[in-house]
């Protein structure tokens, strides 16, 4: 196994061992990091989750998921670390890796069951020791067995998937995560076939009570593996042709399930969608100032505040409402006053780069949310107890209220910034911004005035907040303090680094990714984070440019 760490001036290496023993230190690992799983309560928590059903759990899933990772990273290892090692060596390195990481699991069984480690690890319970029996008698030599056997078994299937051609890999574990997406997310699926008159029955046929049936799990993982296999053939035959419209595709089928996605799924689901919507919103005014121009912005909460703010003192009800005008008025107002404050703050702090910008940035996120908090403020913008009964928008007489109806009026202003973050991404400012983000002392020597630059960048940026916060206002009838942490603006910045710098579909994804999963895997609790920081992990190791990475040649890849 090769370990680097690859930093912007250095890189450590270490020397392969032993074929044999990195093999059993990767099983090993494998099994600490299942037994941690079990001990930080997940496994049990997960247990009563069917994903396939009345046959795995999502913890089976996982501990599965686990074994099949050493097995595939084993069965390369075994053969130096090459893509695509000889069948029989990586069947080999992947058992024994997956039969040390089972005998790892059957230890702490064993453990479990011979020792009270509760006093230390609260979910060290009985209830984990029976669930890690599967059904044996508790941690008798036959589930002590067969946990060692499964064991080897999945890094049997692992080592198999690491000797595979890449194209039928490819097709394997997109079935594989197609499944894993059908039964986790069952209910919305549900809801979609609910709302589908067209097809009666077919709910029944795929989906049991608590995940997918064993049947339609097999149907689903043949017919994504068949269009995953389908697609590595188009795209080879479109590369060899020298087309190149996929991306295109791509978008218009995002932007058509975004569409119609509220017609057809449930209103918690449309809330979701809602609160998706919104971060898209904001994720696109801050791909203006750092995606494009290479602004590091901690503070973008502060305009989001500023527009949440105008809103509701121009269209609330309450004792604290200045006006009470419409919320297609207040709407410029609010843009216009969070541009004004993203120029006043962006003159005298845009002249400093990196981090220290980045700091002060931060501070002005801090500043903004205490001085509303401030009893000096308070007889003006409520305090704590914030600003309440914001009339909701209306349209032609129609007042929005439902979840889908101010899902669409935050999906459509999301439309108009992409259309603007479009024009202006392609036309002479945007090219100036991507010169000064690659390296700004060059773009200086080239005519480009940075500052100017840099405060048009964080002006619009600024405004795009301020659009974003109006909406929340409106989306939510109150606004109060701590809705504006930082916590919001560090999402909104993640979502850019997950979906992709520079690239609006990139902020779609990153949004849905970061935003809309959690929300609905909140059965979970707190474990979901779990999942959700292994996955950022191996994301940002995997695809460090992001799910949706913008194109360097031309910029079409956006279009």
């Amino acid at each position: 196994m090769s370990f680097e760490v690859v930093t912007s001036s250095f890189r450590v290496s270490r020397r392969r061992g032993v074929p044999l023993v990195e093999t059993l230190r990767i099983g090993g690992l494998a099994g600490l990091a299942a037994a941690a799983f079990a001990l930080i309560g997940a496994y049990v928590a997960m247990d009563k989750r069917h994903v396939i059903e009345n046959s795995l759990t999502l913890s089976q899933i996982a501990f599965a998921l686990i074994a099949i990772a050493a097995g595939q990273v084993a069965g390369r290892a075994g053969e130096g670390g090459r893509t695509r090692p000889p069948l029989a060596t990586a069947l080999f390195h992947g058992g024994l890796a997956g039969l040390a990481g089972g005998a790892v699991v059957a230890a702490l069984l064993l453990l479990l069951a011979s020792f009270n480690l509760r006093t230390t690890l609260v979910a060290a319970s009985p209830m984990l020791a029976k669930a890690l029996s599967f059904g044996a008698p508790i941690a008798s030599p036959q589930a002590l067995a067969q946990l060692a056997a499964l064991g080897a078994a999945c890094g049997f299937v692992g080592g198999l998937v690491a000797a595979l051609p890449a194209p039928v890999r490819r097709a394997v574990t997109g079935g594989f995560w197609a499944v894993l997406v059908a039964g986790l997310f069952r209910d919305v699926f549900v809801s979609i076939f609910d709302n589908l008159p067209a097809l009666p029955g077919l709910e029944g046929m795929v989906f049991g009570s608590g995940g997918i049936e064993p049947g339609g799990a097999v149907v689903l993982f043949a017919l994504v593996s068949g269009l995953v296999l389908a697609k590595d053939r188009l795209a080879g035959a479109r590369k060899a042709a020298g087309g190149g419209a996929a991306s295109k595709w791509r978008v218009g089928l995002l932007l058509a399930g975004l569409c119609v996605l509220p017609l057809v799924t449930d209103d918690f689901v449309a809330q979701v969608a809602m609160l998706v919507a919104l971060y898209m919103l904001m994720g696109m005014g801050l791909n203006i100032e750092l995606g494009l121009a290479g602004l590091v912005d901690l503070g973008f909460v502060a305009f989001f505040a500023v527009g949440a703010y105008t809103v509701a003192l121009l269209c609330s009800s309450g004792p604290l409402a200045v006006a009470d005008v419409s919320f297609w008025v207040a709407l410029p107002v609010a843009v216009v006053l969070a541009a004004g404050a993203g120029m006043l703050f962006g003159l005298p702090v845009l002249r400093v780069r990196g981090d220290y910008l980045a700091m002060a940035t931060l501070a002005l996120g801090e500043i903004i949310r205490l001085l509303v908090l401030s009893d000096a403020l308070a007889p003006y913008l409520g305090g704590s107890q914030g600003i309440i009964e914001i009339d909701p928008p209306s349209l032609f007489g129609l007042s929005l209220k439902s979840p889908a109806s101010l899902y669409y009026l935050a999906l459509a202003l999301a439309g108009v910034v992409a259309f603007i973050s479009w024009r202006l991404q392609h036309a002479r400012i945007g090219r100036a911004w991507l010169a000064m983000r690659e390296d700004e002392d060059v773009a200086q020597a080239l005519g480009i005035d940075p500052v100017a630059s840099k405060l048009l960048a964080y002006t619009i940026g600024a405004a795009f907040a301020g659009a974003a916060g109006a909406v929340f206002a409106a989306l939510i009838g109150s606004v109060y303090p701590h809705s504006f942490q930082l916590l919001v603006s560090i999402n909104v910045l993640a979502i850019l680094v997950i979906g992709g710098l520079g690239s609006l579909p990139g902020v779609l994804v990153g949004a849905i990714v970061l935003i809309g999963l959690p929300e609905l895997l909140r059965e979970f609790g707190e474990f979901r984070y779990l999942f959700y920081g292994i996955a950022l992990v191996a994301m940002m190791h995997k695809r460090a440019d992001g799910l949706w990475p913008a194109s360097r040649v031309g910029g079409d890849a956006d279009a």
